[in-house]
């Protein structure tokens, strides 16, 4: 049999910033190296969704008598899918990455934000999303969440997310922080969380409750934005953290790229927020690439990404002291990255490269 030809759809793709772009746009790329893969995505920002919806829909049709089976990169697209389910018994493949199933918030009180979610858990989790043929779930909570929605378990695979394992390595000097965050780092340790600044991150938790208990060697950088900004800058005035922290905003690549390849720790200190969740945790891996360790909340997507000893460790969400009994550990038996980076990166490479994860 020939090599099957995929027509590949993405919503959200690359200049956009995020998890699910970062893995579309890599998952396609790969595929690519294995099999022959049209695509149809969005450059322009969630704000063009509902055009970017018909003219993908419009052209999938068009194009579906050439392909052999169409990959929809987000569950947000389960309507294409169903369209396309109306006119052809091709099979359509869904990625599915956790919100895109469980999309729900108690927390907001906007009534049209609530009319919204009403909308897609009556029509998305329902209609279109079961008349799918495959899921493929980045997480095991995925899993969960989607058969919790009635999605057959038949038609659910776990295949985690993967990282190109060279993309995000440099040849950094530690001296390249200071010029970064414009203050001098020796006798410091460093600690680093990058991504998206969403409340489900925990990073506002983390100033609060974990920072002030660790001893003012420890400085703290947070590169990126998101929705939870003012309430972390609120965290760290409120904790008096100003002089161990600091917020960069959204970096460029080269900075995003030197610090991770020169920070001491990686700290994903996720906490439970009802309506929301980690489907898997991209910025974690890629930190593990540049054999920098992490340590992480055991919770929901990122028990997946971060297997605890083996590319870092795992402790319970919520639990500070928890927190700083682990970070005082793994300093006091030296430099984080100097023990287990090398280690931390082999893994990476053999379990969660994209060339090991396209041919899955």
């Amino acid at each position: 049999m020939n090599d099957p030809k995929i027509l590949f759809i993405s919503h959200t793709f690359p200049p956009t910033v995020g998890g699910v772009e970062t893995h579309n746009f890599e998952l396609s790329k790969w595929l690519s190296e294995l099999t022959p893969v049209t695509t149809i995505v969005n450059k322009r920002g969630r704000k063009f969704l509902p055009f970017f919806a018909v003219y993908a829909t419009c052209k999938a049709l068009w194009l579906l008598p050439r392909h052999d089976v169409v990959l929809l990169g987000s569950g947000m697209l389960a309507l294409i899918g169903w369209i396309i389910k109306l006119f052809s018994k091709k099979p359509v493949v869904c990625v599915v990455h956790g919100l895109d199933i469980n999309y729900n918030s108690a927390s907001l009180n906007v009534w049209y934000e609530k009319f919204l979610i009403f909308v897609y858990q009556s029509l998305w989790t329902k209609i279109f999303l079961p008349r799918l043929d495959k899921f493929i779930a980045v997480g095991n909570e995925t899993v969960r969440v989607a058969i919790e929605h009635k999605i057959p378990e038949e038609k659910i695979v776990f295949i985690p997310n993967g990282v190109d394992t060279e993309k995000y390595l440099t040849d950094a000097k530690r001296s390249d922080i200071e010029k970064i965050i414009n203050q001098p780092i020796e006798n410091k340790k460093i600690l680093l969380t990058s991504g998206r600044l969403a409340k489900r991150k925990g990073v506002a938790w983390f100033i609060a409750n974990v920072l002030p208990k660790l001893d003012e060697s420890f400085f703290y950088i947070i590169a990126g934005d998101g929705p939870d900004r003012k309430n972390i800058e609120e965290s760290i005035k409120n904790s008096r953290m100003e002089n161990r922290t600091i917020m960069l905003g959204r970096v460029p690549n080269d900075v995003r790229n030197t610090l991770f390849n020169t920070a001491d720790l990686f700290v994903q200190p996720n906490i439970k927020i009802p309506g929301d969740m980690e489907g898997f945790g991209i910025s974690v891996i890629e930190a593990c690439a540049c054999r920098l360790p992490v340590l992480a909340s055991a919770l929901e997507g990122l028990k997946d990404a971060i297997k605890d000893g083996q590319n870092g460790f795992l402790v319970e969400h919520e639990n500070a002291d928890a927190y700083v009994e682990k970070i005082n550990k793994l300093f006091a038996q030296g430099n984080p990255r100097e023990i287990y980076g090398e280690k931390v990166r082999q893994f990476v490479v053999a379990n969660y490269s994209w060339e090991h994860i396209a041919g899955l």
